[in-house]
């Protein structure tokens, strides 16, 4: 009897419903992704001697800005719990030229990788690491209270010989010191912690002057001739909760084992979002920015294909990083790319532009929809904004009349079409009198008329 090996894993039709929880159609380009999700995980349960022969097939989508490229791309991500990087292939450079190179994405990749498995160990941790941080923090407060001599019975604190706090028995029911901090009640007494001095950020301001690509080994040498320096500062009981849990947290990761789990996951399970491909396709005159375009492709072509990239945390073979190219190709076809960067996009799906219907399904179906997020953060004011059914037909109306006469920029103009239609309600909120609002058809018409 065969072993399904990959029991507990999302299958490709329930990858496809958790992206429909939050993007509307693009069935096609949500069916592509979710079989090279699976793909990914039949590749790491097939037999060792064949695992590392089976590729993954990375696609190439296309279609306007706005219609949900990037959000499938990062929404897979998460469903996978995935390395997920977004880059501009138009802000590379070929290797010669002031600016970034292509393996830099690579680079920040397992950054992003590393990140992700510290904020998991932190949040194991945590439980423990805020447990420290409150004696250590009672024990501060002790420190505080015998330097000023307080001579109020009230507040006194003591510590036990193996450092938890107590307090002696008072008369009648009193609450323990700890259930005092943690009730908050000192958080604006001050306490003296250390905290670490921020040194000068050279190379930042390498960064920001373009010199993006000096090398991290050098940083990380350079950075060893200057320690970094601890001072006292004077902060708030709830400042110094933040600052000891993050010393604590930080105590407890184990630096060297998240870099060698991060560098593993993004060489098994990374996924790069190369957005705006389609700047990158197509030859100019040989002058201003056209003259490096087919250089990038060239340096991205080994990336795309498989190599093994060096990073500060050693070397990072790229053969199972999942590609997902994006452009809207309005200006040129996928077939103005050099014929070998095609062939590492075997995968093409078009997404489709944007309907009044799928504007109206936008607005209602998500559990991100604009209209609940703007209904939430009225309800924080104490006001209860709705949304007749006619006024959101008629705003999905307009979004497409607009993107047919202007620039299609997706669903992207709904979010200028309700800031426009609640600018006057977002500004009075919470001064005017008023505790609900109904939005209709007719102010639709009314203050977005212009716009359409």
């Amino acid at each position: 009897m065969s072993v399904d090996r990959l029991a507990g894993r999302p299958t490709a039709p329930e990858v496809v419903r958790e992206l429909d929880r939050f993007i509307i159609g693009q069935g096609r380009a949500k069916k592509a992704v979710a079989i090279a999700l699976r793909n990914r995980w039949r590749r790491r349960a097939a037999p060792e001697e064949i695992r590392d022969e089976i590729l993954p097939n990375n696609i190439l989508m296309i279609g306007p800005t706005g219609v949900g490229k990037t959000e499938i791309s990062r929404r897979l991500a998460r469903v996978a719990r995935a390395p997920f990087l977004k880059v501009e292939a138009s802000k590379f450079t070929e290797v010669g030229y002031v600016g970034r190179d292509v393996e830099s994405m690579i680079r920040d990749l397992v950054e992003v990788g590393i990140g992700q498995v510290e904020a998991e160990m932190r949040a194991e941790a945590e439980p423990e690491a805020e447990r420290r941080a409150e004696e250590r923090l009672l024990r501060m407060l002790e420190g505080e209270r015998k330097a000023k001599e307080e001579e109020s019975r009230e507040d006194v604190i003591t510590v036990s010989a193996e450092g938890v706090a107590e307090r002696p028995e008072p008369a009648g029911e009193e609450r323990s010191p700890i259930e005092k901090l943690r009730a908050g009640e000192w958080d604006d007494r001050e306490v003296t912690v250390e905290v670490r001095e921020k040194g000068t950020p050279l190379f930042d301001i390498f960064a920001a002057s373009g010199m993006n690509q000096v090398d991290r080994n050098v940083q990380d040498s350079l950075g060893s001739l200057f320690p970094k320096k601890r001072k006292s500062s004077r902060v708030t009981v709830r400042e110094a909760r933040r600052i000891l849990l993050d010393q604590e947290l930080d105590e407890r990761v184990d630096r060297d084992r998240a870099v060698e789990e991060g560098r593993r996951r993004v060489e098994e399970a990374g996924i790069v979002f190369l957005d705006e491909i389609d700047k990158i396709a197509g030859g100019g005159d040989g002058h201003g920015p056209d003259v490096s375009r087919e250089g990038v492709q060239r340096d991205l072509l080994p990336v795309v294909e498989g190599s093994r990239v060096p990073t500060k945390y050693g070397l990072v073979s790229t053969e199972h990083i999942l590609f997902i190219g994006a452009g809207a190709f309005h200006q040129n076809r996928p077939s103005d790319l050099i014929p070998e960067l095609q062939g590492r996009f075997p995968i093409r799906v078009e997404l489709d532009s944007l309907r009044a219907d799928e504007f109206y399904r936008i607005l209602t179906e998500p559990e991100n929809a604009l209209v609940k997020q703007y209904a939430a953060m009225m309800e924080a004011e104490g006001v209860d904004l709705r949304f007749a059914e006619e006024a959101l037909r008629e705003i999905a109306r307009i979004a497409e009349r607009v993107n047919e006469g202007t620039e299609n920029i997706g669903a992207r103009r709904l979010h200028t079409l309700l800031s426009t239609l609640l600018e006057e309600i977002l500004y009075r909120v919470p001064d005017c009198p008023e505790r609900r609002f109904d939005v209709d058809g007719e102010m639709v018409r009314e203050r977005l008329g212009a716009v359409a």
